[in-house]
Order: structure tokens, then sequence, then C-alpha cells
């Protein structure tokens, strides 16, 4: 490309948009160390005490829940934050798909909730993905949904994940679009949408599987 446009190469790719990547031999780890830790200086959360998991689990989150209302802006960059931190952190999908349904009317509870989250960012920001040759590709995927989980219209939330062995190359947590009267149409609904998912997860699992160049080669 350069005999024919005027580029400079700048060698290999190290920082963008957020997202450090560390390329290796035959493998590409790509993390958000920087801003998992830039994150929560805007909030004043840099001290706050680790947790194991991004949200309560037994406590269901509802529009009205009496707390009072909480400041919408900062509620809004607060969660924007977490779902660029979900691009490469399949653990929090869940609940940053849940508190994502509050945006235009958070309370000090859905607020709460959504500062959980860095509580689990404090032990792991070196986490990211690996993506590695794979000389026994195996796509793995995963796929569940809860029946009736919002609270305030009793729709259901959908949950999937597909890995090719080491690492994992696609994986989504959203509400489903209609109401199911039953666990094994939720079941259903889930299904469907995961097998949109399987073909591309599946074309990137084949370019992890393929031969490393040698060295020399184009």
């Amino acid at each position: 490309m350069m005999s024919k446009y005027e580029i400079t190469n700048l060698g290999l790719l190290h920082y963008f948009l957020g997202l450090e990547v560390k390329q290796g031999e035959g493998e590409v780890f790509v993390s958000q160390k920087k801003y998992s830790l830039d994150l929560p200086k805007r909030f004043g959360l840099v001290n706050c005490k680790s947790t194991a998991t991004p949200m309560n689990m037994n406590k269901k989150l509802q529009q009205e829940d009496g707390t009072g209302k909480a400041n919408a802006r900062s509620f809004r960059r607060l969660v924007g934050g977490l779902i660029y931190l979900a691009h490469i952190r399949p653990y929090i999908s869940y609940s940053v798909c849940v508190v994502s349904r509050f945006m235009s009317n958070p309370s000090k509870h859905h607020f709460g909730a959504a500062k959980k989250n860095f509580t689990l960012l404090c032990w792991n920001v070196r986490y990211g993905i690996l993506a590695s040759y794979v000389s026994n590709f195996r796509l793995l995927g995963f796929t569940d949904s809860d029946w009736g989980g919002s609270v305030d219209d009793r729709k259901s939330t959908s949950g999937n994940i597909f890995s090719p062995g080491p690492g994992t190359i696609t994986w989504s947590s959203k509400k489903q679009v209609t109401t199911t009267l039953s666990s094994s149409k939720a079941e259903d609904i889930e299904i469907t949408t995961s097998s949109c998912q399987f073909c591309p997860a599946k074309a990137a699992g084949l370019l992890l599987s393929e031969r490393s160049p040698v060295e020399g080669e184009d």
C-alpha cells in the first residue's frame, strides 16, 4: 500500500480508544487497564472495597423503588463508561444490561447498583481478552435466559457467550423484545438469538486456528 499511497507505517498497534493491545508470537492480548483505573477517579470510587460479584442477584431493580431520584447526567456518564468496559469484560455484561434500563429516570438505588460494578474492577483491572493460536479448534457456546426477570414489564433477559477454547470472541446480554408466557418460550427465543451469533463466532474461531505465519512469509 505504501507504493500506491502516501502513508506512514506506525508499527504494531499498542493503544487505541482506551484499548491496550499487546501482540506476541501467535497471540494478541486486549485490555483496558488505564481506562479501568481512570473511570473510577471521575466518580470518587478509587478506594472502593473489592467484591466478587458485580451486583446483588437476590434483589430485582425496578423503575419506582421509592429511594428518590439520582442525578441523571452523572448516572448516564457512569453507565456509559461501564458499557465501554463491557467490550472486553463478559462478566459484567448482565449487570450493565440491567442498570442501563434506567438511563432516563434513575433512582439512588439504581446509582448504587451501577457503582457496585466498580467494586469488582478494583482488583481485576489487568483482566482482558487473550486471542491465541488454537491447534484443536472447538467452538463452545453457552446460552441461558431468565423468565420474567424484569419487574416492570415481565420481560426476560437472554445471554450467550462463545469461545474457541482460549479466550472469548463474542458475548451478549439483552432483554428480550416480547413478553413470554413460559420459561420454555423464553429459552426458545434465546436459542434463536444465539444461533445468529454462531456463524460469526465460528468464522472468528477458524481464524484463530489457522497456521501461525512462518518468519519471513507474508
